[in-house]
């Protein structure tokens, strides 16, 4: 029912405000309010195959929204913190407990490509951009990846909606199957970096204790 409703506030947006209203929607989906990037991309897919809008300025404004939306959040971190990122959630239904995984995701794992992979996690990637502001991760760094990532996630969201526009529940599946790869994949990496690490310590232990000997 939630889907459907944001689904159709997307369309009417789109269909009424054009390019301006998909970077506003998109910026949104990049911050802390419920607006999937599912629910959008797709029917700009729509808009480029029905020739009613251009390609290029389609990918550019919504990955120009992503970047607003994600400074947005950064600059939340970073000034306020997450108190005033609790502050403003409430009014946009933030759910904490999210934010609390993600923010302890970032600080296992944080740095550039982290900031990359998170644009096609779910959940994840709505709220990546505060623990990178209140982190104090470098702005320049945090913009490029942000923008690459981004821009990737919402063309192959783009690209389904042109090719499988008259088949909405395919491009959901097919984002869904997405999403389950890369976490598949990140929980494969998180476990092999685990692993290294503890065998890591066993060995520096047996070191020391042959040096004691």
């Amino acid at each position: 029912m939630l889907t459907e409703m944001v689904s159709n506030f997307a369309i009417r947006c789109l269909e009424t405000t054009g390019y301006l209203g998909a970077a506003f929607l998109m910026a949104l989906e990049s911050m802390i309010a419920p607006i999937p990037s599912e629910a959008v991309m797709p029917f700009v897919g729509f808009l480029v195959a029905d020739g009613k809008w251009n390609l290029w300025i389609a990918v550019l404004a919504t990955s120009a929204g992503s970047i607003i939306g994600s400074l947005a959040s950064y600059l939340m971190g970073y000034h306020g913190g997450k108190p005033l990122v609790l502050k403003v959630g409430k009014y946009l239904l933030l759910d904490a407990h999210d934010l609390e995984r993600t923010e302890s995701f970032f600080n296992r794992r944080s740095g550039t490509l982290t900031i990359f992979v998170s644009r096609f996690v779910p959940v994840v990637r709505h709220l990546i951009s505060i623990p990178a502001g209140t982190g104090k991760m470098p702005l320049g760094r945090f913009l490029i990846a942000t923008l690459i990532g981004a821009t990737l996630w919402n063309s192959f969201l783009l690209g389904c909606g042109m090719v499988l526009r008259e088949h909405w529940s395919v491009v959901q599946t097919y984002s869904h199957q997405v999403d389950i790869v890369v976490v598949l994949a990140l929980l494969a990496g998180a476990a092999w970096f685990v692993r290294a690490r503890i065998g890591a310590r066993s060995r520096k232990a047996m070191a020391s204790s042959s040096e004691g000997e």
